[in-house]
C-alpha cells in the first residue's frame, strides 16, 4: 500500500511520519483488525443515524450493506458519524444546521484516512450537506439515499407525509375535521421508515443526487424498506471501493452541464423550492451558478412529466414501480448534455442507450402528453426581488397568476403565530399575505412560507390566498406562494418596506413580484430600517454573520469556490 493510500493516508503529524504510521496501527490493532485487513484501501462510510431522525431508522441496515460491498471488493469499510438533520425535529429548522453538516462531513472526509467514502442520508437537509461536503472535499465519493417511505391508509385512501398532513390540518381548521380524526389520522400519515412519500423536498434532492451522477443510476425512489435499497446500499459499497484503483471525483461530476441537467429534471417531476437554494449551494461548492434567466429559460421549455403529489396524484413508491429516474431522463434525452458522466464512470448517453424495461404512463407521461407544457418553478424578479425570488406554478393556483392585492403584513413569525386567527383581522381572500423577517439572517430562513389560510377565511371555504415572504416552505406543501424574496427583510430588502395597505402586484406571466408604492417611497422607509438583533455567540452567531442570500445557495461565503461562473 502505497504512503497516501490506505491507513498510511493523511498522518497525525507528530514530526516523524514512521512513528504516525506506527503509533495509528498499533491503535487500529485494538479494534480488533488484523495486518492484512490494514494493508487493505479503506472506503469510509458517513452514516447519520439519530433518534431525532425518522428518515434515517434504517441506517445500521444499510451500513452493513455498505461494509458488504467494500468487503468483497477487497477494500476495509471504515464507518464513522456526522450530524443528523432530521427535519422536523430541529429548532429554528434544519436549514440553519445544514451548513454545519456540509462543514462535519468536509473535515471528516477530509481529515481522516480513507481512499473513498460512500454518504448515507436521506432527510431533508442531510443530501444536499453531504453533496456540499464531497463537493469541496473531493474525494471519490457515493452518494446513497435512505428512500422513501411506503404510504398509510386511511377510511380507503392512501395517505403520504406530509403533503396528506397538510391537506388534513387545513380541513381542521376549516372545521372540516373533528379532534377524533385528526388524532387518527396523525398516527396514519407516516407508518414505515424513510423519507416523505411525496415529491418533498427529501425525494427531490435523491433525484437530483442521482441526475448529477453522484448516486448510482436508478436508486433515487427505491422505498426505504424495499430489499432493492439494501442490494443498491451495497453496490454503493462495490462501486467505492472501485475508485481505488479508477478514482472519479465529484469535481469530475458536478459539471456545469450536470447542473443543468437537474435543473430539467428538477422542473420536470415538478420538485420541491428548496431544491433551487440546496442545488445552488451544491454548484457553488464547484464554482458554479445559477443564473434566474437560465432556470427560467430551462423551465419554460421542459414539461412536467410527473404525476405525484403535492401537484398531481401519485406518490414515491409509485414513481419507483413506473420507471423512475431512468424514465424521465429518457423522455427528456433531446433536453440534456449528455457527456455527464456518473459514479460508474460512464457517460449519460451510455445510460441511456441501454434497454428500459417498463414505464407506468399514468405516473411519467411521455413529453408529446405532459402534466403541463411547462416546468413546475419559476424566478420572479421585480422591485421586491430585486436578487430574484421562487414561486412553484405547478402547485398554485391559475386564476391567482396574476393579481393584484392589499398587503396584510405580518413583522416577523412572533407576530404570524398571534394575529393570523383573531376574528378581527383585518383580511379578505383577495388580499396578498406578506411575512417579513424569515429570511436566512433573520431566522434561518424556516419553512414558515407555506403561511396558513386565516381560520376566518379558511371557515368562509377560503382554500387559497396569494403570500409572499422570504422563507421557504416544504417541498410537500402547495398554494400560490413567493418565496425565497431576495435580499431578505432583515439587510434591508424591498421587502422590510412593505406596509399593511400597499398594492402589491403578482405576475407570473411577467415572472415579476412588485410593490406598487413609488421608489422614492421605498427608499425613505428603508432608511429608518433596523436590522433584528443578531445572535452573539456560537454557530448560530457564525451563521448570521457569513450565510448568503437564498440566490447564492445560502451558502456560507468562506465556503463557496471562488471565481463562480454563470451556467
Amino acid at each position: 500500500m502505497g504512503a497516501d493510500k490506505g491507513i498510511a493516508r493523511g498522518l497525525t503529524n507528530y514530526g516523524d511520519r514512521d512513528f504516525a504510521l506506527y503509533l495509528r496501527r498499533s491503535f487500529a490493532r485494538s479494534m480488533g483488525l488484523s495486518r492484512q485487513m490494514l494493508d487493505k484501501p479503506i472506503v469510509g462510510i458517513a452514516m447519520t443515524p439519530s433518534d431525532f431522525n425518522n428518515c434515517h431508522r434504517t441506517m445500521d441496515e444499510l451500513v452493513e450493506a455498505v461494509s458488504r460491498g467494500v468487503l468483497a471488493a477487497g477494500a476495509l469499510p471504515r464507518a464513522f458519524p456526522t450530524t443528523s438533520l432530521g427535519e422536523v425535529f430541529l429548532n429554528p429548522t434544519s436549514m440553519v444546521y445544514r451548513n454545519l453538516m456540509a462543514m462535519d462531513t468536509e473535515e471528516m472526509v477530509r481529515a481522516q484516512p480513507m481512499d473513498a467514502v460512500v454518504l448515507i442520508g436521506g432527510c431533508d437537509k442531510t443530501v444536499p450537506a453531504q453533496l456540499m461536503g464531497a463537493a469541496s472535499a473531493d474525494i471519490p465519493a457515493v452518494q446513497l439515499v435512505t428512500g422513501p417511505m411506503m404510504t398509510g391508509r386511511h377510511r380507503g385512501e392512501r395517505l403520504g407525509a406530509c403533503t396528506d398532513c397538510r391537506r388534513f390540518w387545513a380541513k381542521y381548521r376549516a372545521g372540516e375535521v373533528d379532534d377524533e380524526e385528526i388524532a387518527t389520522v396523525e398516527s396514519r400519515l407516516a407508518t414505515t421508515a424513510g423519507s416523505c412519500a411525496v415529491m418533498g423536498t427529501a425525494s427531490t434532492m435523491a433525484i437530483i443526487a442521482e441526475v448529477l451522477g453522484m448516486s448510482l443510476p436508478g436508486t433515487a425512489a427505491i422505498p426505504a424498506v424495499h430489499a432493492d435499497r439494501l442490494v443498491a446500499a451495497e453496490t454503493a459499497g462495490t462501486v467505492a471501493a472501485g475508485f481505488v484503483e479508477a478514482p472519479i471525483r465529484p469535481s469530475e461530476i458536478i459539471t456545469p452541464h450536470a447542473v443543468e441537467n437537474a435543473l430539467r429534471v428538477l422542473m420536470a417531476v415538478s420538485g420541491s423550492t428548496n431544491a433551487v437554494v440546496h442545488l445552488a449551494a451544491v454548484a457553488g461548492r464547484r464554482g458554479i451558478r445559477i443564473d434566474a434567466e437560465r432556470l427560467n429559460a430551462i423551465s419554460d421549455e421542459t414539461p412536467v412529466l410527473v404525476d405525484l403529489k403535492p401537484v398531481g396524484a401519485g406518490y414515491m413508491e409509485d414513481f419507483y414501480a413506473a420507471g423512475g429516474v431512468g424514465a424521465v431522463l429518457r423522455e427528456l434525452r433531446p433536453l440534456l448534455h449528455l457527456d455527464t458522466i456518473d459514479v460508474t464512470g460512464r457517460t449519460l448517453a451510455e445510460r441511456l442507450d441501454e434497454p428500459f424495461d417498463f414505464v407506468d404512463r399514468a405516473v411519467i407521461r411521455p413529453f408529446a402528453d405532459p402534466v403541463s407544457a411547462e416546468g413546475g418553478l419559476i424566478a420572479l424578479g421585480g422591485n421586491l426581488a430585486p436578487s430574484g425570488a421562487i414561486f412553484k406554478r405547478a402547485a398554485a393556483t391559475p386564476a391567482l397568476f396574476e393579481t393584484e392585492g392589499r398587503a396584510v403584513v405580518f413583522e416577523s413569525l412572533e407576530d404570524l403565530a398571534k394575529r393570523i386567527d383573531d376574528p378581527d383581522l383585518d383580511i379578505e381572500a383577495d388580499d396578498i399575505m406578506v411575512l417579513q423577517n424569515a429570511g436566512p439572517i433573520a431566522a434561518g430562513m424556516p419553512e414558515a412560507g407555506y403561511l396558513p389560510i386565516p381560520k376566518r377565511l379558511a371557515r368562509q371555504g377560503v382554500k387559497d390566498i396569494v403570500r409572499i415572504s422570504d422563507a421557504r416552505m416544504s417541498g410537500t406543501a402547495f398554494g400560490t406562494i413567493v418565496l425565497h424574496i431576495a435580499p431578505e427583510a432583515a439587510v434591508g430588502g424591498p421587502l422590510a418596506a412593505v406596509r399593511t395597505g400597499d398594492r402589491i402586484r403578482l405576475s407570473v406571466r411577467e415572472k415579476s413580484i412588485d410593490l406598487l408604492v413609488p421608489e422614492a417611497e421605498i427608499a425613505a422607509r428603508l432608511v429608518t430600517h433596523r436590522s433584528p438583533e443578531a445572535p452573539k455567540r456560537g454557530y448560530r452567531a457564525l451563521y448570521a454573520a457569513r450565510v448568503s442570500q437564498a440566490p447564492e445557495g445560502c451558502d456560507f461565503d468562506f465556503l463557496t469556490m471562488e471565481g463562480a461562473s454563470d451556467l
